[in-house]
């Protein structure tokens, strides 16, 4: 368990906070490019790390992540007019550059350069690999642009999604780094979902709920290695990637893509879910993308023209008891990503870590938060960058395998957890 005051320092990621410093040494992902679809298209309001923007896309496809509220009198600039490369807020026609630089106050006479005295707080804002990501750091910061695997591989390679999680980001990323609960909550799905059944891999986690875990820190944050028994006196082992501060990458399931997950506080009490899938060697079936489309696999069915899971907290997810009890689904809640969101969100936004109970299965959750507390501390006492910035420590994967008892995992599984072109996944 944690003390109360690391848990603070831990889920509280606001301007100035310590861990909010630490999320800022990074690219994030922002928005979905589909999000911005077209030059002049409708802004889009974007909340990070308890600050209120303001996404567009200008005349000339320049995007621009702002301060959402007009410099003037703090009208939302949501309301804007996207034309003629800026924002022009709609109650007194200031205008705004995509830098977030005034260039027009129509009250004022051009000649008196007023406008060029107002400026926006705004930040940078890129696509690659269908999302648009930001750096919310200082400028002189910044880092090399994001190499994680799914983001560079062929667009037909790849689906990316993202949803409301009505919890803090910690919770939620926890959840993600932990296995053990698989062949509880979610053991009811794994030889029925179409992005995870007929995987070898399946009847591992199901024969054996008793995982043994062992955990090892790698350059950009931790591999956490599941045991499990298999078959003639071996062990199945599945090795999630915990690249810092919230990246995860969940081993694949036979011939399935490899999935995971980033983390990203929109305040205290919230978190967008980013989910993506894709693989390495081959584009995704058609079959695989509706799936995906319909929240299948870690994906969520969400209310149309929302990021909000249709299932939530104000229906009870939609739970079904009836199937619970009948053991058709294991908590009554379906599919993978509901199943994690209402287990996580049940806690409270904020979970009070002083009264756990921690176990051996919760060893890479313990691990990953001491590397967490370490790293802020070298950030704000020594300005020392945290690990997972280096493109190095973005190009992983995760891994299933079966290996002898005596091969441990971290040396017989090296190459199959780093990011190599045209070489298949390591899956069961």
């Amino acid at each position: 368990m944690l003390r109360k005051e690391q848990n603070d320092l831990l889920t509280q990621t606001g301007p100035g906070t310590p861990c909010g410093k630490l999320f800022r040494s990074y690219w994030l992902p922002a928005l979905l490019a589909e999000e911005l679809p077209e030059n002049d298209c409708p802004p889009v309001r974007v909340k990070l790390l308890s600050e209120r923007l303001l996404a567009f896309r200008d005349s000339g496809g320049r995007l621009g992540l702002i301060d959402e509220f007009c410099a003037h009198r703090g009208v939302s600039l949501w309301f804007g007019r996207n034309e003629e490369n800026g924002l022009r807020c709609p109650y007194h026609g200031w205008k705004y550059d995509v830098t977030g630089q005034c260039i027009e106050v129509p009250s004022e006479p051009e000649e008196s350069g007023y406008c060029r005295r107002i400026k926006l707080k705004s930040y940078p804002l890129i696509e690659r690999g269908g999302v648009l990501w930001t750096y919310m750091g200082p400028p002189e910061q910044t880092p090399p642009l994001p190499e994680w695997e799914f983001a560079v591989v062929p667009d037909r390679q790849r689906f990316v999604s993202k949803r409301l999680q009505e919890s803090n980001w910690l919770q939620a990323m926890e959840g993600g780094i932990d296995s053990s609960h698989v062949s509880f909550l979610h053991r009811g799905d794994l030889n029925s979902d179409p992005l995870f059944k007929g995987a070898r891999g399946n009847q591992y986690n199901l024969a054996d709920a008793r995982p043994v875990f062992e955990v090892v820190e790698s350059a950009g944050g931790l591999f956490i290695g599941a045991r499990r028994n298999a078959e003639d006196d071996r062990y199945y082992w599945r090795i999630t990637q915990w690249v810092m501060p919230s990246f995860t990458m969940i081993p694949p399931r036979g011939n399935h893509s490899v999935h995971g997950h980033f983390w990203i506080p929109i305040d205290d009490e919230n978190c967008w879910t980013w989910s993506f899938d894709y693989h390495p060697i081959r584009n995704l079936t058609d079959a695989e993308l509706a799936a995906m489309r319909d929240g299948k696999g870690i994906h969520v069915k969400c209310t149309p023209g929302t990021f909000r899971p249709l299932a939530n907290k104000d229906n009870d997810y939609l739970i079904d008891r009836a199937a619970q009890k009948a053991g058709r689904s294991y908590s009554g809640v379906e599919g993978f990503g509901m199943q994690d969101a209402s287990i996580q969100e049940s806690m409270g936004p904020i979970v009070d870590r002083t009264k756990e109970n921690l176990v051996s299965t919760d060893n890479g959750i313990i691990m990953a938060r001491h590397r967490l507390l370490r790293s802020i501390k070298a950030l704000a006492d020594k300005g020392e960058r945290p690990p997972g910035i280096d493109p190095a420590h973005q190009r992983v994967r995760s891994a299933a395998v079966v290996l002898s008892r005596d091969q441990a995992f971290k040396d017989a599984a090296r190459e199959a957890l780093m990011a190599r072109p045209g070489v298949a996944p390591a899956s069961v």
